[in-house]
């Protein structure tokens, strides 16, 4: 398999070097935060004049390194082979699974030229739990599964046949190096329940518990679509299986804790603030989605609205429902707009449009954006073979190859 290009996060790790902070590398297991840290980021330092000696490259998963899971073995590790001159780097993988690491880190971060990177991300660590522990010392890099244009730079086949494999079998890298579609269906069911559900069934004592799996089939089936806990629930019992709103709860905080799963909240664009309830729900990896459902609802227009969803957190923007109070003929009535995308000073408006069939289609795709009452950007993204254009109201209409394959594509 061809080396695969990730060179966002390589870059977003260049630009934190010898910041003063612990890089933090998180993200859902088996996106490829290991090959980023200790071979392109590593290729990196060496290609620029850094002394393969003065980067040292710890896999505490490695049993040959079992004895540094002790903190105090890890610590005297790594300070017998530093010298007080010149710059010194220190890689460790899966850092979890030496017990008081946090003080070990939070030590040698003192020494002024040490640069620390960290990556982890089973149920033992995440985000939240890890940048407390550093009491401000810690800077996160969320890794993602691949993204259709990391994909596409190792798949060969044009972008059609990509997509088509993107769109059923995701982003996770291993998945590029299977040939046929049973083995990537068995590696993509196989991790869900005995890697991802394992982990958080771990952390929050869940054994034997049935609800979990039940609540990802449900959200999997549901993509894009309004849903709360309570809703959840009610759904639970007309099934015959007892869940409370405050179990549903908890259960996918415990999945977007894991990076399974991302919630995307409410945004009243007129009233700018937050509506509490519902949300919509995606997944970090359409593959694991879809295996959820032995890859049998293939939802093209909820797919699609995922893989624009996952390529905007991947670029960094903040990403909310947009929602557009309208009063029509003495009825109040509220319009959607699929993603409130936020990043600094910019904000653009999208929707998700499988196909623009005629005007009648055209028409309602824009009719929220219309209503939004400012003059941020409007988009509406389709799957249609469609040369990008500004329709007569001044909203841009891309397909989705020229938006995923073009970092700066909203800005056309």
């Amino acid at each position: 398999m061809e080396q695969i290009k990730r060179d966002l996060y390589l870059q977003r790790l260049i630009d934190r070097r010898e910041n003063g902070l612990i890089k933090v590398i998180t993200g859902i297991r088996r996106c490829g935060k290991s090959y980023l840290l200790f071979n392109l980021y590593y290729n990196y330092l060496i290609s620029s004049g850094v002394p393969a000696e003065r980067i040292l490259r710890i896999p505490l998963d490695d049993d040959d390194y079992k004895s540094l899971r002790k903190s105090e073995n890890l610590s005297a590790y790594i300070k017998e082979r530093l010298s007080d001159d010149g710059s010194w780097f220190v890689f460790l993988d899966e850092v979890q699974l030496c017990q008081g690491f946090e003080g070990v880190l939070n030590g040698l971060n003192r020494r002024e030229n040490l640069d620390i990177y960290v990556t982890g991300s089973n149920s033992k660590f995440l985000s939240t739990d890890i940048l407390t522990e550093f009491r401000g010392r810690g800077d996160e890099v969320r890794v993602y599964p691949l993204s259709f244009s990391e994909y596409l730079s190792a798949y060969h086949g044009d972008r059609y046949d990509a997509w088509r494999d993107y769109c059923t079998y995701g982003g996770l890298p291993r998945v590029l190096s299977m040939q046929k579609p049973e083995l990537k269906s068995q590696y993509l069911q196989s991790l869900c329940h005995e890697l991802y559900f394992k982990d958080i069934e771990d952390r929050n004592n869940l054994r034997g518990d049935q609800v979990m799996e039940a609540l990802v089939k449900i959200l999997a089936s549901s993509i894009g679509s309004l849903t709360n806990p309570t809703k959840l629930a009610n759904t639970f019992v007309s099934n015959g299986i007892s869940a409370t709103d405050k179990t549903i709860a908890s259960y996918i905080g415990y999945l977007i804790d894991a990076f399974f799963i991302n919630r995307a909240e409410r945004f009243d664009i007129k009233g700018k603030k937050y509506v509490s309830s519902p949300f919509k729900y995606y997944f970090t990896d359409i593959g694991l989605r879809n295996a959820q459902l032995n890859f049998r609802q293939q939802e093209v227009t909820h797919i699609m609205e995922n893989i624009i969803y996952n390529e905007l957190l991947v670029r960094g923007f903040n990403v909310d429902v947009g929602v557009v109070p309208i009063s029509e003929n003495g009825t109040r009535k509220q319009l959607e707009v699929d993603f409130v995308c936020n990043l600094a000073s910019k904000r653009y408006y999208i929707q998700s449009a499988y196909s623009l069939p005629d005007q009648e289609k055209l028409k309602q795709e824009q009719c929220s954006l219309e209503y939004t009452g400012d003059f941020f950007k409007k988009i509406i993204i389709v799957h249609d073979n469609t040369s990008t254009y500004y329709t007569d109201d001044g909203i841009l209409i891309m397909n989705v190859f020229d938006f995923l394959l073009n970092q700066n594509s909203l800005d056309l």
